[in-house]
């Protein structure tokens, strides 16, 4: 017992340093955030300082944008993830399947997740989505329909359309490597008893697919909610609110309104909602692994 007691002791002097920076890390950044949170700060009137108290997140709660935000950035989030979810299990069921050049297509497919988010919103603002001379615009041209002007008249749906092709590789790679562990034994067998393509689907394929799926779902989540260069880039949060989310809605007033007491306020909440949505993601996403098991 007494080596035992000496190794631990060991290994917690040997992790307390990296422990410690971790720590430091994470909590400094989140600690001055809510220091900034609780005063009355705005750059553009630096005199006009002093403790505010909940006045910033009175005055966040009451803005008519935080409640547009909110919404938004649940509608980006649901959205993506129902696009990505269903179109990377159709893709992934197509690329297991044995084709000349699948290998090629592989490459290809998995390759949008590696482009730049800010020039993936470039690519799509200025050669798909352009109202003159998007690709778009061009394909509706080309079926008698009117065009239109996605990032003024659809700005949201502009910014799912990009968010959901740059997070749909990795929905894909996820779900295919998920598929390729699936036992083809299982497959033949059900096929001999008579099961249909549709039937092997819904009681094999996707029973077994499950814990890829909580996996994507988990991992997009918390990086969709921090969505902000493609709405920087493509529609600066507009026309007016239409497709600001809560991270855009942070940086609107900490560096173009310089009010650093709000936007920290802001962050605040930001950071509660993200650990809000991780919780019942990990709990749901271990009951899933407990049944699976």
């Amino acid at each position: 017992m007494a080596a035992i007691a000496s190794t631990r002791r060991k290994a917690t002097l040997l992790l307390a340093p990296s422990v410690t920076v971790l720590a430091l890390w994470a909590f400094v950044p989140l600690a001055a955030t809510i220091y900034f949170s609780t005063l009355r700060y705005n750059l553009m009137n630096p005199l006009r300082r002093g403790f505010a108290g909940l006045n910033n997140y009175i005055y966040l709660v009451n803005d008519p944008a935080f409640w547009d935000a909110i919404q938004n950035t649940l509608v980006l989030v649901g959205a993506v993830l129902a696009i990505t979810v269903v179109l990377g299990t159709l893709i992934a069921l197509l690329l297991d399947q044995p084709f000349p050049g699948r290998g090629i297509v592989r490459v290809l497919v998995i390759a949008p997740f590696f482009v730049m988010p800010t020039v993936s919103a470039l690519v799509w603002k200025n050669m798909m989505l352009h109202p003159v001379s998007g690709v778009l615009t061009w394909v509706a041209r080309s079926v008698g329909l009117e065009p239109i002007d996605w990032l003024s008249q659809a700005p949201l749906a502009a910014i799912i359309i990009i968010v959901a092709w740059q997070w749909l590789p990795f929905a894909v790679l996820i779900l295919l490597t998920a598929l390729q562990s699936l036992d083809h034994e299982q497959r033949e067998a059900a096929r001999i008893d008579g099961a249909g393509p549709i039937a092997m689907f819904f009681f094999i394929v996707l029973p077994h697919l499950m814990h890829a799926i909580g996996v994507v779902i988990m991992v997009q989540t918390i990086f969709l909610l921090s969505i902000f260069a493609e709405i920087l880039v493509t529609t600066n949060g507009g026309p007016g609110t239409a497709s600001t989310n809560l991270t855009y809605l942070v940086y609107r007033n900490g560096l173009q309104q310089f009010n650093v007491g709000g936007a920290s306020a802001g962050g605040v909440v930001a950071v509660i909602l993200a650990n809000i949505v991780a919780f019942f993601l990990v709990r749901a996403l271990a009951r899933t692994l407990r049944k699976g098991g």
